[in-house]
């Protein structure tokens, strides 16, 4: 990290400002060459400097405000420098290819928040709430992404990580005497104690599935028979005309998708083709990519013309462990009284009866949960794996404590623990999970 990066950290495009940052040892010196204001912004750090930045023969390319940032007090904890361009896809490609001429290098995706990470600035999991705020698709998610980038999961996982140094130290120390045996006493205060950390690592692994809806979304699938009142229905929930609606059966050939915000889950909504039996190719094809989306669904949506008795209804055939939800369409046509009550009774046409549909819709795929954001933690599937071979550590170390095995080997396996906390926190990283993450980021961030 003995380089000094730059990159253009807002989105390609005409706008009022572009910003270019830099990082590194250099960063003043690299500026000097080519910023009239050099001189005053070292001697005013945190401090918008006007000037110009200036080609080799003197001209000048773009006034710019430059800002510096002395180490450590910075995001990446290097001597950083922010310079505000105007806004335009030439102009801040021309100062860019300025700064690198002067001595610079181009940044790697996601290379200041890796720098930040390993000078200490951040966890491994605080930078990924970075992304997580960036990639952030609706208000939980990101409030979950602040409190990760907050130290959320950090806190958790430090607490995890002094009490099993403790735990360790104390089995350790029977290592050290090998004439003393752990009394059953003691095992039994090693084990409550391993028993309140699983606790905590159970704890964060319920939040799994959570993580999963705020950072990709659900998938909430609407089946039924042709004109059954699906396209309808999605017309409602958005509030515009999104998919045709005809009394021709058949009009939906393909899916359909769009995203909606409910109760804070970005939900995107799958209207797909009638099910029901047919010759035609193209609709059997249709028919056939409605069931692949039900099998991918977090929940399914079944659309019931009601006003036809149960007999005369072919019910679509729903995957095993997957959350259903069944709506009695027509309602403003009178649904027939066949049909068990325990089915919510709608007009998709005339929006009778889907007031509630939404809350009803985020409670089904919260399983009845509700989301604060004050304390709303979310692992993402990385975290699950460390999370995941932490518990199954905890819970190996119990059952030796319970057997009496020497003490050396419930050690081992202790320390496969830590590992693993290291792993998720990022004090014991490998070159390839730390490349995984950072290439998920975009250049200049």
């Amino acid at each position: 990290m003995d380089n000094t990066i730059v990159a253009i950290a807002t989105p390609t495009g005409i706008g009022a400002i572009s910003v270019i940052r830099l990082s590194g040892s250099a960063s003043l010196e690299v500026v000097a060459k080519c910023f009239t204001g050099a001189k005053k912004l070292a001697r005013s750090p945190r401090k918008a400097i006007l000037g110009s930045i200036t080609d080799t023969t003197g001209e000048n390319i773009d006034e710019v405000l430059a800002t510096y940032f002395p180490n450590p007090a910075s995001f990446t904890g290097e001597d950083t420098i922010e310079l505000s361009t105007h806004g335009g896809v030439y102009v801040t490609q021309a100062v860019l290819k300025r700064l690198l001429e002067c001595g610079a290098d181009a940044a790697d995706p996601g290379e200041f928040t890796q720098r930040a990470f390993l000078n200490g600035k951040l966890d491994l999991t605080q930078a990924e709430g970075i992304m997580d705020i960036i990639s952030a698709q609706s208000d939980l998610a990101l409030r979950a992404a602040q409190n990760q980038l907050h130290g959320s999961i950090q806190a958790v996982t430090a607490e995890m990580r002094e009490a099993l140094i403790e735990v360790t130290a104390h089995l350790e120390a029977f290592i050290d005497f090998p004439e003393d045996d752990i009394d059953p006493e003691t095992g039994a205060l090693l084990s409550k104690r391993l028993d309140a950390l699983l606790s905590k690592c159970e704890s964060l692994l319920s939040t799994s599935y959570t993580g999963k809806l705020l950072r990709e979304g659900a998938r909430v699938v609407l089946c039924g028979e042709p004109n059954a009142g699906k396209s309808s229905l999605l017309n409602a929930l958005l509030g515009y005309d999104r998919a045709i609606v005809s009394e021709i059966a058949g009009t939906t050939r393909d899916t359909v998708e769009e995203v909606v915000d409910i109760g804070g889950l970005p939900i995107k909504f799958i209207d797909t083709a009638g099910l029901r039996k047919t010759e035609q190719a193209i609709e059997q094809e249709g028919i056939n990519r409605a069931y692949k989306e039900m099998e991918s669904a977090d929940l399914i949506i079944e659309v019931i013309d009601g006003t036809l008795p149960p007999s005369k209804v072919e019910r679509a055939k729903i995957p095993p462990k997957v959350r259903h939800l069944v709506l009695l369409n027509k309602e403003d046509e009178s649904i027939t009284n066949e049909w068990e009550k325990k089915y919510l009774r709608v007009s998709c046409k005339k929006a009778n009866g889907l007031k509630d549909l939404p809350k009803t819709v985020s409670e089904l795929l919260l399983d009845g949960n509700q989301l604060t954001g004050s304390s709303l933690i979310a692992i993402n599937a990385r975290h699950q794996g460390c999370l995941n071979q932490i518990r199954t550590s905890l819970q190996n170390a119990l059952q030796e404590i319970t057997s009496q095995e020497d003490p050396e080997l419930i050690s081992v396996t202790l320390r496969e623990a830590l590992n693993a906390i290291g792993e998720l926190t990022g004090r014991v990283d490998t070159e390839e999970i730390l490349g995984q993450i950072f290439a998920q980021f975009c250049i200049g961030k």
